[in-house]
């Protein structure tokens, strides 16, 4: 379990290189780069940059050979940032969350309208009765919860 020391570090760590990243480094194969999270090892001196990149795969190749050849530089950000007694050698790596989640929303969506689209069309299988909820006990149609009698 981390320690709030660590989570207080890696999120200091995560604002530094994201803000590095967006206004100090000037290498133009760093472009749609975003920080996403920092893991601190337990010694706090090691971080993994999580980040992903917007673009082709050839971009995003493009934007990981460049940071890390700014490693150093954003390096020397996080240690000007951070008052600890050793500054965490940074490495990053490419995190394909977030296009996996839009994949997956993809396929719910495509999940979604082929079930609409055969709910147009009715199955043999199904007793229609079945569909219908049924009435809880006490529910709205229960005498007792009438607004007129209140």
């Amino acid at each position: 379990m981390p320690f709030h020391r660590s989570l207080r570090i890696a999120e200091a760590i995560r604002e530094v290189v994201a803000s590095a990243v967006l206004f100090e480094v000037a290498d133009p194969r760093i472009q749609g780069v975003t920080v996403l999270r920092v893991e601190v090892g337990q010694d706090l001196r090691t971080a993994t940059v999580f980040v992903t990149v917007m673009g082709s795969d050839g971009e995003q190749a493009t934007a990981m050979k460049g940071l890390r050849s700014a490693c150093g530089f954003i390096q020397s950000r996080v240690a000007a940032r951070l008052q600890i007694r050793y500054t965490p050698i940074l490495t990053f790596k490419f995190d394909d969350s977030v296009k996996k989640s839009v994949e997956i929303g993809r396929l719910i969506d495509e999940a979604v309208a082929a079930d609409k689209k055969a709910g147009a069309e009715p199955d043999d299988d199904e007793d229609p009765a079945d569909d219908e909820p049924e009435a809880a006990p006490g529910g709205p149609e229960s005498p007792n919860d009438d607004p007129e009698d209140a």
